[in-house]
C-alpha cells in the first residue's frame, strides 16, 4: 500500500497538532491535578477545612445529606469555619456559612421548613452562627431568625424542674445534646440583648445535669433523663437513660466551655460552671484508653464490641484544650489534649492522595425512644454502624485543631 505525499503530510501535521496540543492539554490537566492537592504543610485546621469545602460544596451536602436542612450537625461544622474565620480573616470560610444560612431561609426571614410547634430544640444551634452574620453584613433576616428561635425558647416545654424537652414528641424528658443546642445561643443572645436577665435560668440547665444525669460511680453523665421516669429506656429510680455515651459527654463538655465564652466573670454562677467543666473534666480523664481516647460506651472499656470513637475523643480534646486557653481548667488538661490529639490523628485520620483530611470510624447518629423504640442499652449504642467522615467526627477534629494551635 502507497500512501500519497499529501497524505504524508497531512498525517505528519495531524500527528505534530495532537502532540502540540494534546501535550498542552494532559499538562494543563496535570497542573490542574497538583493545584487540587491539600498542602500537607499547611496546619489541621486548613487542611480539614479545605477538605470540607472540596468534598462538600454546600455545607447542606455534609454527613450525606441529599437536600438543604436546617440542621445541628451543620451548626457544629460550621462553628468551627466561623472560629477559622476569626483567626485568617479569610472570606472563603465566612462564604462558606453565609452561602448555607441564605440557601435555608427566605427573603422575610423565615427558616424554609422551621415550625415551632416542634419545639426541636437542636434547631437553636445553627441559629449562633446568625450573630456574626448580622454583625458583618447587618442584613435584618438574620436578626429576626436570631429573634424567633429566642421566642422558641420562651415557650419551649419544661420538666416539672424547668428543665427544657428535648422535642415536643420527648415529653419531661432532657437529653444531654441539648445543652450543646440550646445554652451558648441562649447564653450570648441574653448577654447581648437582654442585659444577662435569663442568666440564671442558663445555669439552671446545667444545675439540673448535675443534679440528675451524673452517675454517682463514675462522675460522668448519662444521655437523657426523664423526670417522670415514664418512658420504657428510664431508670425507675433515677430517670436516667441506661447508657454512659462518649459523644454525650462530648456536648455536656462543649456545651459548658462555649457557654462560659458568654457567661459574665462577674454572674454568681460562672465559678459554677467553671466547677462543673472541672469535674467532668477531671473524671472523664480516668475513662480515656492507653493512647488517650475515649469510648463509645464511655465508662466500660472491657466489653465486647466497645471502640475508641473519634466524635468523642474529638470534642473532649477541644474542650480541654479550649479549657486550659481560657483559664477554666489547669494548664495540663492542653498537655493532655495535644496527646490525646497526636494520638487521633494515628487512630482516625486518613490522609489521601489529594491531600484531603478524612476521619474514619466515626459513631452513626444515635438517639432514644421514637419509632422503631431505641432502647438506649450498652448494646443499642455498639451497634451504631461507624461511618467514614460523619460531620460530628469531622467538626470535632477541626475545632480541637483550631483551638490547639492556638
Amino acid at each position: 500500500m502507497r500512501i500519497s505525499l499529501s497524505k504524508k503530510i497531512n498525517l505528519k501535521t495531524v500527528i505534530i497538532l495532537l502532540l502540540v496540543f494534546g501535550g498542552k492539554s494532559i499538562a494543563q490537566n496535570q497542573n490542574d491535578s497538583e493545584k487540587a492537592v491539600i498542602p500537607y504543610e499547611l496546619k489541621w485546621s486548613e487542611r480539614t477545612a479545605l477538605t470540607i469545602l472540596n468534598k462538600y460544596p454546600q455545607a447542606w451536602q455534609l454527613d450525606g445529606n441529599d437536600k438543604p436542612k436546617w440542621d445541628y450537625k451543620m451548626g457544629f461544622v460550621l462553628s468551627g469555619f466561623e472560629k477559622l474565620y476569626q483567626k485568617t480573616n479569610d472570606k472563603k470560610y465566612l462564604n462558606y456559612i453565609k452561602d448555607y444560612v441564605d440557601g435555608m431561609i427566605d427573603s422575610t426571614g423565615n427558616i424554609k421548613k422551621y415550625d415551632i410547634k416542634q419545639y426541636n430544640i437542636d434547631y437553636l444551634n445553627p441559629g449562633k452562627l446568625l450573630f456574626n452574620l448580622y454583625d458583618i453584613t447587618k442584613d435584618s433576616r438574620y436578626f429576626q431568625i436570631i429573634g424567633k428561635l429566642r421566642n422558641q425558647l420562651e415557650s419551649q416545654p419544661r420538666t416539672p424542674s424547668g428543665g427544657f424537652w428535648h422535642k415536643q414528641i420527648y415529653p419531661n424528658q432532657m437529653w444531654i445534646d441539648g445543652l450543646y443546642m440550646a445554652e451558648p445561643f441562649y447564653t450570648q443572645f441574653t448577654v447581648k440583648y437582654e442585659k444577662g436577665k435569663s442568666l440564671d435560668d442558663i445555669a439552671k440547665q446545667f444545675e439540673l445535669v448535675q443534679n440528675h444525669f451524673v452517675d454517682k460511680k463514675t462522675g460522668l453523665v448519662y444521655q437523657a433523663w426523664d423526670e417522670r421516669k415514664e418512658i420504657g429506656w428510664a431508670d425507675k429510680q433515677t430517670g436516667t437513660s441506661p447508657t454512659i455515651w462518649g459523644r454525650g459527654i462530648g456536648w455536656y463538655m462543649v456545651a459548658l466551655v462555649e457557654t462560659l465564652d458568654y457567661f459574665p466573670k462577674s454572674h454568681p454562677k460562672y465559678k459554677v460552671l467553671v466547677g462543673y467543666l472541672n469535674q467532668i473534666s477531671k473524671n472523664v480523664n480516668q475513662y480515656k484508653s492507653e493512647s488517650g481516647l475515649w469510648y463509645q460506651v464511655a465508662d466500660k472499656s472491657e466489653i465486647y464490641g466497645n471502640y475508641v470513637e473519634p466524635s468523642a475523643s474529638g470534642m473532649i480534646i477541644y474542650a480541654f484544650a479550649k479549657g486550659a486557653n481560657k483559664g477554666y481548667l489547669a494548664g495540663s488538661y492542653k498537655s493532655a489534649a495535644k496527646k490525646s490529639f497526636d494520638s487521633f490523628v494515628k487512630e482516625f485520620v486518613k490522609v489521601d492522595k489529594k491531600g484531603e483530611v478524612n476521619i474514619l470510624n466515626v459513631s452513626s447518629n444515635v438517639g432514644l425512644g421514637g419509632k422503631p423504640f431505641r432502647d438506649g442499652t450498652n448494646q443499642y449504642y455498639l451497634m451504631a454502624k461507624p461511618k467514614e467522615n460523619g460531620a460530628i467526627g469531622i467538626g470535632a477534629f477541626l475545632l480541637a485543631a483550631i483551638e490547639l494551635e492556638k
